[in-house]
């Protein structure tokens, strides 16, 4: 397996209409913003087949990761860890010090065993409730 930065979004959308839109219920409207094109866009492989994704932006020097899925066919593989590490991995590259995310709250645990803390209240995301985590990042 392996994780590339990809400026192709045909296999990013793929992922994510199978598991935001149809296997999560997220309104197509909600899933699709104008975001896409400011983003630095992970895709995970293997071999050809596209597997998962995660997208991150830079605000200063606070990085945020969002839209991370893994194929139901890749989940407990590791694959959402490997994800994350290299999200991260690539947003201190870029500078940032802290990394930020919204969690579905039926993932917090797994965040918080990748060393993220949850701060504010819940919270509402296309009808699916979250809540932000952080984590530093080594300098």
């Amino acid at each position: 397996m392996r994780i590339v930065e990809t400026t192709d979004l045909t296999a990013v959308h793929a992922l994510r209409r199978a598991v935001f839109i149809e296997e999560q219920g997220v309104p197509e409207a909600e899933e699709w913003d104008d975001l896409d094109g400011q983003a630095v866009h992970l895709l995970a492989l293997e071999g050809a087949a596209a597997l998962g994704t995660a997208r991150l932006f830079v605000a200063g020097e606070t990085g945020k990761i969002g839209r991370v899925c893994v194929a139901r066919s890749a989940r407990g593989t590791g694959l959402g860890k490997a994800l994350i590490a290299a999200g991260c991995d690539r947003l201190q590259a870029l500078g940032c010090t802290r990394v930020e995310l919204g969690a579905q709250l039926q993932a917090m645990p797994f965040y918080a065993g990748l060393g993220f803390a949850a701060f504010g209240p819940v919270y509402d995301d296309a009808g699916i409730p979250h809540r932000w985590m952080a984590r530093a990042l080594a300098p």
